[in-house]
């Protein structure tokens, strides 16, 4: 999951890292590398609560839809990234049943895009979830 990012600086500070989709989720770094490292890692511990706690993972949102609000103004927008198969949660192996032509354009999605089968159907289901509660 694709997660925009605002980093702020004020003068004698580090840059802090705000997740407009992700209520409660902060991060800040020396750097503004280190801050999106940081918040990377940010985001895994939070979602990885939402998960334990069975709660739904906020969808994330494009950047358009918050850069017009005050709270993000002179600020730097980036996109950080969340890989859910990556999680420490227990997996477990499952059987599907899917068209063949389907499953042949996930696996080519799924390379194209260095991402794994798993990864993509787990992101997929998350995000549907999400959007139809």
């Amino acid at each position: 999951m694709k997660y925009p990012v605002v980093i702020h600086k004020d003068e004698d500070s580090d840059y802090g890292v705000t997740f407009p989709d992700l209520g409660g989720c902060f991060s800040a770094g020396d750097t503004i590398e280190e801050a999106l490292a940081n918040a990377q890692e940010a985001a895994e511990c939070h979602i990885e609560g939402i998960l334990i706690d069975s709660e739904p993972i906020p969808v994330p949102t494009n950047i358009e839809k918050h850069k017009d609000n005050p709270d993000f103004k002179n600020g730097i927008w980036a996109i950080v990234e969340v890989d859910l198969s990556k999680l420490s949660l227990k997996s477990k192996r499952v059987n599907i049943t899917m068209p063949e032509r389907l499953l042949n354009s996930l696996d080519y999605f799924a390379k194209k895009h260095g991402e794994t089968r798993s990864g993509i159907l787990a992101q997929a289901a998350t995000e549907y979830m999400a959007s139809h509660q």
